[in-house]
């Protein structure tokens, strides 16, 4: 390792990793002292034992924040979806896992597919700043988004303003549905999310050597045992090769 990969991402000598908590694939409980448990902090606390430091988790209440963070110099890495409208301030490596996103839609709903919920005068109820609304954002020709503060809060959206679309990762989506008699999952995806490691762009050299750590973890199966370990098997997918 570079001597400069150490002093870009842990200065203080401490690593600094930002977790976002509205993810309940990504973070599926909390230890003793209240740190957040998952396969995004087990990703963090990896980073920071091949550096030789400790980790610090900086939680966050949605990946907006999380990208927030960086230019707020608030961590040093992040674990946060790749979405182009952040890559001009984050420097991402490729997906470590990634997520099948669709929607969910309410009982009597016509739709049949994704592409038929993109139709004019369609309400969906999405995340705020997720990555899947950042995509939606830039992809939607006709459908209108209401957006939630968080994945809880676009549900509740969804439900109270009885709105016909739900958008968000299949995973939740299954779990949400058993809120909603009647309702359905789409086949198929508009999106897949993929979760990277994050950093700040001017460190060239940290970026080099995260992208290569990551995909290290993908190859020995490290990845997938910490899916395994944390009941996400089938939920969550390892990312592909770069």
């Amino acid at each position: 390792m570079n001597a400069d990969v150490k002093q870009q991402l842990a200065p203080g000598g401490v690593l600094r990793a930002a977790i976002n908590l509205s993810n309940p694939l990504l973070v599926t409980g909390k230890a003793a002292n209240d740190d957040p448990q998952g396969v995004s902090p087990d990703m963090a606390a990896a980073v920071a034992a091949a550096l030789g430091v400790d980790v610090k988790l900086v939680p966050y209440s949605n990946p907006g924040l999380v990208a927030d963070g960086m230019a707020k110099g608030e961590w040093d890495i992040g674990m946060i979806a790749i979405e182009p409208e952040r890559a001009a301030t984050i420097a991402f490596t490729a997906g470590y896992v990634q997520i099948e996103a669709t929607y969910l839609v309410r009982a009597g709903a016509p739709f049949q597919t994704v592409e038929e919920v993109d139709a004019p005068g369609v309400k969906i109820a999405v995340s705020g700043r997720s990555a899947y609304d950042l995509y939606l954002t830039r992809t939607l020709k006709h459908g209108e988004l209401v957006r939630g503060s968080n994945l809880a809060n676009a549900t509740v959206v969804f439900g109270e303003q009885n709105l016909p679309a739900l958008a968000g990762l299949r995973p939740a989506l299954i779990e949400d549905q058993k809120k909603f008699p009647g309702s359905r999952i789409l086949p198929g995806m508009f999106t897949a999310v993929a979760q990277a490691v994050g950093s700040n762009p001017a460190n060239k050299e940290a970026v080099a050597w995260l992208s290569e750590f990551v995909e290290k973890l993908k190859a020995d199966g490290t990845i997938q045992q910490w899916i395994d370990k944390h009941g996400v098997t089938g939920r969550l997918m390892v990312g592909d090769p770069r």
